[in-house]
């Protein structure tokens, strides 16, 4: 009888683990949990505003690939776990499993009072429309960009998308010959904006602001939000568009299981990718709380290396071998700003930061189509 593998999530994490266990194992059986069959290509959604990309453009449907990964899909929600790990608990009934891989994400920190004014860049294509519709019925006016973390977790952040919002719409106002009618604004309670890509891209990035005159208003902790004002310890300020990302945590339906947590509400793991103190429990991608460097990153690349991990070491431990498989601590991203690219690495051997060039905008847009390629 062959084993039965459970996946939770359909974001990157969890196809790769998908993609992983099937050319690993070509019996086994794999259950896959999420609220639809559909993948969204989050990286590319920073174009939406701007108009270089349509939603269609990055929703991709996966009936096709579950077809072809031979995937059992339940259009369910995870609502808990049983504590042995056997059985997934989902919206849709009980799910038994001879292993489970968590990579379902996570959730934003929406507890800043008026939080509800702001929109989360990163909340999927309708933040991103909605970013679009507004920018396009602005005359002119204050655009307010800024992120936080999670003070508990301090790799649960997602910055980079923000500067690529900011950038990019920048750029877009210029070429539209609007951009005088406008001033940006960014904003963060972290004296050096972006500092897990390490010191160069810092001051890289602090010049790029200067250079195409946007504001900043750092190292003051966040207090709120309203209708038309950013509100922070240091003082406050009008806006009349307000980007926001804050920090992340742990899913709701992690409080109905017995696995471990971190400080700040994600599932703890080794370097092994296994839940701490659970029997054939994995975790990859923005669900966990993993061991490495204090800038281990919570990004798209970082979750594929660990879905990899997670996936050849569920299958040894299921054929009795020893799970000895790690997943490199790399941070790899190009921030955008429409024309142009701004490549940034970061290894324990050191970290690379290359000026922004045309080049890199085009690689991130074949990296894109190369991607999505094994989905379609």
């Amino acid at each position: 009888m062959s084993n039965r593998v459970t996946v939770v999530g359909a974001g990157f994490g969890a196809l790769t683990a998908i993609r992983k266990l099937r050319a690993l194992d070509a019996a086994l059986r794999i259950d896959l949990v999420a609220p639809g069959p559909e993948f969204v290509y989050y990286p590319g959604t920073i174009w939406i505003p701007t108009g270089l990309r349509q939603p269609e453009d990055l929703v991709i449907p996966l009936d096709n690939f579950f077809r072809r990964m031979r995937v059992d899909y339940h259009q369910a929600e995870a609502t808990g776990l049983s504590e042995d790990g056997r059985t997934l608990h989902t919206s849709a009934g009980d799910i038994p499993n001879d292993g489970i891989i968590i990579a379902s994400g996570g959730q934003f920190i929406r507890k800043l009072p008026g939080i509800e004014h702001a929109i989360v860049p990163c909340g999927g294509i309708p933040a991103t429309t909605a970013i679009r519709d507004r920018l396009a019925a602005l005359e002119g006016g204050t655009l307010a960009f800024g992120f936080a973390g999670n003070p508990k977790e301090p790799s649960a952040m997602r910055g980079g998308p923000v500067f690529e919002f900011l950038f990019g719409i920048d750029t877009w106002l210029r070429k539209q010959g609007r951009r005088d009618r406008f001033k940006l604004i960014f904003f963060t309670p972290a004296p050096k904006p972006g500092a897990r890509l390490g010191p160069k891209a810092v001051e890289g990035l602090l010049r790029e602001m200067a250079k195409r005159d946007i504001e900043t208003h750092l190292g003051h902790k966040m207090k709120g939000f309203e209708a038309n004002k950013v509100i922070t310890e240091g003082g406050e300020f009008e806006a009349d568009l307000i980007l926001f990302m804050p920090g992340m945590t742990g899913n709701k339906w992690f409080d109905n299981t017995a696995l471990a947590r971190s400080e700040g509400g994600l599932l703890k793991a080794n370097a092994l990718c296994q839940a701490e103190g659970a029997e054939r429990v994995y975790v990859a991608g923005d669900s966990g709380s993993f061991p490495g460097p204090e800038w281990l990153p919570k990004q798209a690349h970082m979750a594929d290396l660990q879905a990899e991990a997670a996936a050849q070491n569920l299958l040894a431990e299921l054929a009795g071998r020893e799970p000895d498989k790690t997943f490199k601590a790399e941070l790899m991203c190009i921030v955008d700003s429409r024309d142009k690219g701004m490549f940034i690495s970061r290894s324990e051997k050191g970290g690379l930061v290359l000026p922004g060039s045309v080049v890199f905008h085009w690689a991130k847009r074949f990296f894109e189509w190369w991607y999505l390629r094994q989905y379609r």
